[in-house]
Protein backbone atom coordinates (compact mmCIF):
# COMPACT_ATOMS: atom_id res chain seq x y z
CA UNK A 1 0.00 0.00 0.00
CA UNK A 2 1.38 3.43 -0.97
CA UNK A 3 2.11 5.56 2.08
CA UNK A 4 1.19 9.29 2.31
CA UNK A 5 4.01 11.41 0.93
CA UNK A 6 6.38 13.11 3.35
CA UNK A 7 6.34 16.89 3.52
CA UNK A 8 9.46 18.48 1.98
CA UNK A 9 9.03 21.24 4.59
CA UNK A 10 10.09 18.78 7.27
CA UNK A 11 13.74 19.74 7.86
CA UNK A 12 14.91 16.11 7.94
CA UNK A 13 13.22 15.43 4.59
CA UNK A 14 14.57 18.72 3.22
CA UNK A 15 18.13 17.72 4.10
CA UNK A 16 17.69 14.25 2.61
CA UNK A 17 16.50 15.89 -0.60
CA UNK A 18 19.01 18.72 -0.93
CA UNK A 19 21.87 17.70 1.37
CA UNK A 20 22.86 14.51 -0.48
CA UNK A 21 26.63 14.77 -1.08
CA UNK A 22 26.47 11.93 -3.62
CA UNK A 23 24.14 13.86 -5.93
CA UNK A 24 24.06 17.65 -5.67
CA UNK A 25 22.00 18.21 -8.83
CA UNK A 26 18.79 19.12 -6.95
CA UNK A 27 20.71 21.46 -4.66
CA UNK A 28 22.44 23.18 -7.58
CA UNK A 29 19.14 23.59 -9.41
CA UNK A 30 17.58 25.22 -6.35
CA UNK A 31 20.60 27.50 -5.74
CA UNK A 32 20.63 28.65 -9.37
CA UNK A 33 16.97 29.63 -9.11
CA UNK A 34 17.59 31.66 -5.93
CA UNK A 35 21.02 33.29 -6.22
CA UNK A 36 22.81 35.43 -8.78
CA UNK A 37 26.19 33.66 -8.84
CA UNK A 38 28.55 33.11 -11.79
CA UNK A 39 28.01 29.78 -13.58
CA UNK A 40 31.54 28.65 -12.66
CA UNK A 41 30.59 28.62 -8.97
CA UNK A 42 28.46 25.54 -9.61
CA UNK A 43 31.23 23.51 -11.27
CA UNK A 44 32.32 22.30 -7.83
CA UNK A 45 29.70 22.42 -5.09
CA UNK A 46 30.74 20.78 -1.83
CA UNK A 47 28.40 20.07 1.06
CA UNK A 48 30.45 21.07 4.10
CA UNK A 49 28.40 19.02 6.55
CA UNK A 50 27.44 15.95 4.52
CA UNK A 51 25.87 14.12 7.48
CA UNK A 52 22.38 12.93 6.72
CA UNK A 53 19.66 12.85 9.40
CA UNK A 54 20.13 9.09 9.17
CA UNK A 55 23.65 9.56 10.55
CA UNK A 56 22.52 11.60 13.56
CA UNK A 57 19.02 10.34 14.41
CA UNK A 58 19.25 11.56 18.01
CA UNK A 59 19.97 15.18 17.08
CA UNK A 60 18.00 17.42 19.44
CA UNK A 61 19.07 20.86 18.23
CA UNK A 62 16.01 21.45 16.06
CA UNK A 63 18.24 22.63 13.18
CA UNK A 64 19.15 20.63 10.08
CA UNK A 65 20.59 23.10 7.61
CA UNK A 66 22.57 22.48 4.43
CA UNK A 67 26.04 24.05 4.40
CA UNK A 68 27.72 24.53 1.04
CA UNK A 69 31.03 25.70 -0.43
CA UNK A 70 31.16 26.70 -4.10
CA UNK A 71 34.05 26.42 -6.57
CA UNK A 72 35.22 29.97 -5.79
CA UNK A 73 35.02 29.43 -2.03
CA UNK A 74 31.69 31.13 -1.36
CA UNK A 75 29.84 29.79 1.69
CA UNK A 76 26.09 29.19 1.56
CA UNK A 77 23.78 28.06 4.34
CA UNK A 78 20.25 26.88 3.49
CA UNK A 79 17.70 26.40 6.27
CA UNK A 80 13.97 25.73 6.32
CA UNK A 81 11.97 26.87 9.34
CA UNK A 82 8.41 25.85 10.14
CA UNK A 83 8.27 27.36 13.64
CA UNK A 84 8.12 31.17 13.84
CA UNK A 85 10.79 31.78 16.49
CA UNK A 86 10.76 35.28 17.96
CA UNK A 87 14.54 35.61 17.60
CA UNK A 88 14.84 34.14 14.10
CA UNK A 89 16.30 37.29 12.50
CA UNK A 90 18.93 37.60 15.21
CA UNK A 91 19.82 33.93 14.92
CA UNK A 92 20.28 34.15 11.14
CA UNK A 93 22.51 37.19 11.64
CA UNK A 94 24.58 35.22 14.17
CA UNK A 95 24.96 32.30 11.73
CA UNK A 96 26.01 34.69 8.97
CA UNK A 97 28.63 36.36 11.18
CA UNK A 98 29.99 32.96 12.17
CA UNK A 99 30.21 31.91 8.50
CA UNK A 100 32.48 34.92 7.93
CA UNK A 101 34.69 34.54 11.00
CA UNK A 102 35.18 30.79 10.49
CA UNK A 103 37.01 31.52 7.24
CA UNK A 104 39.91 33.36 8.91
CA UNK A 105 42.49 31.66 11.11
CA UNK A 106 44.97 33.44 13.36
CA UNK A 107 47.41 35.55 11.35
CA UNK A 108 45.55 35.07 8.05
CA UNK A 109 44.75 37.89 5.65
CA UNK A 110 41.25 39.39 5.71
CA UNK A 111 41.36 39.39 1.91
CA UNK A 112 40.85 35.63 2.11
CA UNK A 113 37.24 36.18 3.20
CA UNK A 114 34.80 34.89 0.60
CA UNK A 115 31.15 35.75 0.23
CA UNK A 116 28.79 34.26 2.84
CA UNK A 117 25.12 33.75 1.97
CA UNK A 118 22.19 32.61 4.10
CA UNK A 119 19.00 31.29 2.50
CA UNK A 120 16.09 31.11 4.96
CA UNK A 121 12.90 29.36 3.84
CA UNK A 122 9.92 29.89 6.14
CA UNK A 123 6.44 28.44 6.35
CA UNK A 124 5.28 31.69 7.90
CA UNK A 125 5.50 35.39 7.01
CA UNK A 126 8.85 36.60 8.28
CA UNK A 127 9.08 39.94 6.45
CA UNK A 128 5.82 41.76 7.14
CA UNK A 129 7.04 44.98 5.51
CA UNK A 130 6.18 43.78 1.99
CA UNK A 131 4.36 41.08 0.00
CA UNK A 132 7.41 39.87 -1.94
CA UNK A 133 8.16 36.18 -1.37
CA UNK A 134 11.89 36.51 -2.13
CA UNK A 135 13.82 39.24 -0.32
CA UNK A 136 17.58 39.68 -0.78
CA UNK A 137 19.46 41.72 1.82
CA UNK A 138 22.99 43.10 1.50
CA UNK A 139 24.97 45.91 3.23
CA UNK A 140 23.82 49.15 1.60
CA UNK A 141 23.62 52.81 2.59
CA UNK A 142 20.09 53.57 3.77
CA UNK A 143 20.03 56.94 1.98
CA UNK A 144 21.95 56.47 -1.28
CA UNK A 145 21.62 52.71 -1.79
CA UNK A 146 25.35 52.39 -2.46
CA UNK A 147 26.76 49.01 -1.50
CA UNK A 148 29.42 48.72 1.19
CA UNK A 149 30.26 45.10 0.34
CA UNK A 150 28.68 42.04 -1.24
CA UNK A 151 30.48 39.68 1.15
CA UNK A 152 27.34 39.06 3.21
CA UNK A 153 23.84 38.32 1.94
CA UNK A 154 20.59 37.05 3.42
CA UNK A 155 17.82 35.63 1.22
CA UNK A 156 14.36 35.04 2.69
CA UNK A 157 11.88 32.79 0.89
CA UNK A 158 8.39 32.89 2.44
CA UNK A 159 6.01 30.15 1.35
CA UNK A 160 2.76 31.88 2.48
CA UNK A 161 3.52 34.77 0.08
CA UNK A 162 3.89 32.49 -2.94
CA UNK A 163 1.33 33.42 -5.64
CA UNK A 164 -1.21 30.72 -6.51
CA UNK A 165 -0.35 31.05 -10.20
CA UNK A 166 3.19 30.75 -11.54
CA UNK A 167 5.14 33.95 -12.12
CA UNK A 168 7.21 32.19 -14.78
CA UNK A 169 10.31 31.70 -12.61
CA UNK A 170 12.07 28.45 -11.78
CA UNK A 171 12.19 29.61 -8.16
CA UNK A 172 8.37 29.60 -8.07
CA UNK A 173 8.47 25.94 -9.18
CA UNK A 174 10.89 24.99 -6.41
CA UNK A 175 8.93 26.80 -3.72
CA UNK A 176 5.66 25.32 -4.99
CA UNK A 177 7.30 21.91 -4.60
CA UNK A 178 8.28 22.72 -1.00
CA UNK A 179 4.80 24.10 -0.29
CA UNK A 180 2.96 21.09 -1.74
CA UNK A 181 0.01 19.93 0.38
CA UNK A 182 -1.71 17.39 -1.87
CA UNK A 183 -0.41 14.57 -4.02
CA UNK A 184 -2.22 15.96 -7.08
CA UNK A 185 -0.04 19.08 -6.89
CA UNK A 186 3.09 16.92 -7.19
CA UNK A 187 1.87 15.48 -10.50
CA UNK A 188 1.42 18.97 -11.95
CA UNK A 189 4.98 19.94 -10.99
CA UNK A 190 6.64 17.08 -12.86
CA UNK A 191 6.46 19.08 -16.10
CA UNK A 192 9.74 20.69 -15.03
CA UNK A 193 12.43 17.96 -15.35
CA UNK A 194 14.38 19.08 -12.27
CA UNK A 195 11.27 19.34 -10.12
CA UNK A 196 10.18 15.98 -11.52
CA UNK A 197 13.42 14.49 -10.23
CA UNK A 198 12.78 16.06 -6.81
CA UNK A 199 9.24 14.64 -6.79
CA UNK A 200 10.57 11.16 -7.63
CA UNK A 201 13.11 11.37 -4.81
CA UNK A 202 10.44 12.58 -2.38
CA UNK A 203 8.15 9.69 -3.26
CA UNK A 204 11.03 7.21 -2.79
CA UNK A 205 11.76 8.69 0.65
CA UNK A 206 8.06 8.45 1.48
CA UNK A 207 8.22 4.68 0.92
CA UNK A 208 11.39 4.37 3.04
CA UNK A 209 10.48 3.29 6.57
CA UNK A 210 13.62 4.73 8.13
CA UNK A 211 13.10 8.08 6.41
CA UNK A 212 9.50 8.17 7.66
CA UNK A 213 10.62 7.48 11.23
CA UNK A 214 13.19 10.28 11.04
CA UNK A 215 10.64 12.69 9.61
CA UNK A 216 8.11 11.80 12.30
CA UNK A 217 10.78 12.22 14.98
CA UNK A 218 11.60 15.70 13.69
CA UNK A 219 7.91 16.58 13.51
CA UNK A 220 7.45 15.49 17.13
CA UNK A 221 10.44 17.62 18.12
CA UNK A 222 8.92 20.58 16.28
CA UNK A 223 5.60 20.12 18.09
CA UNK A 224 7.38 19.84 21.45
CA UNK A 225 9.33 23.04 20.81
CA UNK A 226 6.20 24.84 19.64
CA UNK A 227 4.25 23.67 22.71
CA UNK A 228 7.04 24.76 25.05
CA UNK A 229 7.22 28.21 23.43
CA UNK A 230 3.41 28.55 23.55
CA UNK A 231 3.40 27.66 27.24
CA UNK A 232 6.17 30.16 27.94
CA UNK A 233 4.32 32.91 26.04
CA UNK A 234 1.07 32.10 27.87
CA UNK A 235 2.82 32.22 31.23
CA UNK A 236 4.45 35.52 30.29
CA UNK A 237 1.14 37.02 29.16
CA UNK A 238 -0.64 35.92 32.32
CA UNK A 239 2.18 37.32 34.42
CA UNK A 240 2.07 40.54 32.42
CA UNK A 241 -1.71 40.82 32.81
CA UNK A 242 -1.40 40.25 36.53
CA UNK A 243 1.34 42.85 36.81
CA UNK A 244 -0.81 45.18 34.72
CA UNK A 245 -3.78 44.62 37.02
CA UNK A 246 -1.57 45.27 40.03
CA UNK A 247 -0.23 48.44 38.43
CA UNK A 248 -3.76 49.52 37.54
CA UNK A 249 -4.99 48.91 41.07
CA UNK A 250 -2.03 50.88 42.42
CA UNK A 251 -2.74 53.86 40.17
CA UNK A 252 -6.42 53.82 41.14
CA UNK A 253 -5.54 53.75 44.85
CA UNK A 254 -3.18 56.69 44.44
CA UNK A 255 -5.82 58.69 42.55
CA UNK A 256 -8.37 58.07 45.32
CA UNK A 257 -5.80 58.96 47.97
CA UNK A 258 -4.93 62.20 46.15
CA UNK A 259 -8.59 63.25 46.00
CA UNK A 260 -9.15 62.35 49.66
CA UNK A 261 -6.12 64.36 50.79
CA UNK A 262 -7.24 67.34 48.70
CA UNK A 263 -10.56 67.20 50.53
CA UNK A 264 -8.68 67.42 53.82
CA UNK A 265 -9.20 63.89 55.10
CA UNK A 266 -6.71 62.65 57.67
CA UNK A 267 -3.87 60.35 56.61
CA UNK A 268 -5.24 57.57 58.82
CA UNK A 269 -8.65 57.84 57.15
CA UNK A 270 -7.18 57.84 53.63
CA UNK A 271 -5.16 54.74 54.54
CA UNK A 272 -8.31 52.98 55.69
CA UNK A 273 -10.18 53.93 52.49
CA UNK A 274 -7.49 53.02 49.96
CA UNK A 275 -5.57 50.22 51.66
CA UNK A 276 -2.32 52.14 51.15
CA UNK A 277 0.15 52.42 53.98
CA UNK A 278 0.35 55.68 55.92
CA UNK A 279 3.97 56.10 54.84
CA UNK A 280 2.94 55.89 51.15
CA UNK A 281 0.23 58.45 51.70
CA UNK A 282 2.60 60.79 53.56
CA UNK A 283 5.07 60.46 50.66
CA UNK A 284 2.30 61.29 48.17
CA UNK A 285 1.27 64.26 50.27
CA UNK A 286 4.86 65.50 50.41
CA UNK A 287 5.64 64.99 46.71
CA UNK A 288 2.50 66.78 45.51
CA UNK A 289 2.39 69.41 48.25
CA UNK A 290 -1.14 68.53 49.31
CA UNK A 291 -2.25 70.08 52.57
CA UNK A 292 0.95 72.16 52.92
Amino acid sequence: MTKPFLSPRNDAVFKMLFGDARDTSLLIGFLKSTLTLPAEDYTDVTIIDPHSPRDVPDDKQGILDVKIKTASGKRINVEIQIVNHADLRERILFYLARMVTEQIGEGEDYQNIRRSICILITDHVQISENRVYHNRYRLRDAETGSEFTDLVEINTLELPKLPCETDGTVLWNWLKFLDVRRKEELTMLTQDPQIGKAVAKLMALSEDEEARMLAESREKLRRDISAAEHAARKEGLERGREEGREEGRGKAQLAIARKALEKGLAVETVAAITGLSQSDILLLQSEEGIGH
